[in-house]
Order: C-alpha cells, then structure tokens, then sequence
C-alpha cells in the first residue's frame, strides 16, 4: 500500500534529487524512498561502521606490508654498504681515471638490468622470500606475506 505525502524541499535539493533521478533513470519518489530508508534503517550506521572496518583493516594490512619491504630494503642497503666498504681496497691514484669510466659503464649495465627487472614485475623482496624458503625448505615465509 503507497500512502501519499506532499513536503515541500529547498530548490538545491530538488534539483539534486531531479539530476540523480535522471542519471539513474528512475522515478524520484523511488530515490526519496530509498534514502529514507537508509536513512531511518537502525542497521545504517553498523553497516557503515563495518564497511570503514574492513577498509581500515585493509590499509593497515597494506601499510604493515610497506612497513616490511621497507626494512628489508634498507637492511639490504645497509648490509651492501658494510660489505663494499670492508672488502674493497682504496684505489691508487695512478688507474682513477679507468676506474671512473669503468664505474660509469657498469652504473649504465646497472642501470639496464634494474629496466628489465622492473618490467618483469618481479622485486627483490619476493626473490629474498624465495630463496629464504627454499633455504629452509618450506613453501612459505615470513617475507613473501603469504
């Protein structure tokens, strides 16, 4: 049973409920009935706090992750850096101009391989992941966050 009403609503309104009528090809009291009974159902905001639940719980699944490769990615740096500095000797003075080219060469090799890398979509982190578990002999790891 359909009862009818008559409200009178402020022209910024109508012309909302006129555009939005249009866009979705419906009738305007289908739209009025609708977002009354959204906005009258008791379950509205418990459905709304549970969307923004797993929305939140989603980015902080997403940040904990980007937390993750950003620690390994600096202790890999940190650990290349240590390493380089403790095993390679100072250079004399009389080959610094080879080594200048030579360094601007294997930057530019450095520079192609990080490309192809990229555009394989494989990273580094996934790489460490496998080789962690294939080293301890299990299909999972900690890294991979799976």
């Amino acid at each position: 049973m359909r009862v009818k009403h008559s409200y009178r609503l402020s022209s910024e309104v109508t012309d909302l409920l006129d555009g939005y009528a249009a866009r979705k090809r419906t009738s305007k009291a289908v739209v009025i009935e609708a977002a009354l009974f959204s906005f009258l159902s008791p379950d509205g905001p418990d459905r709304l706090e549970a969307a923004l639940a797993r929305r939140l719980d989603r980015f902080g699944r997403q940040i904990e992750r980007l937390e993750r490769h950003s620690v390994v990615t600096n202790e890999t740096l940190a650990l290349f850096v240590r390493f380089w500095l403790t095993h390679t000797p100072p250079l004399p003075d009389t080959s610094e101009t080879a080594a200048i080219a030579k360094g601007k060469e294997r930057y530019e090799g450095f520079v192609e391989a990080l490309g192809r890398r990229l555009a394989r979509g494989r990273n580094f982190t996934d790489e460490v992941a496998e080789d962690v578990a294939t080293y301890r002999g299990d299909e999972t790891s900690p890294l991979s966050g799976r």
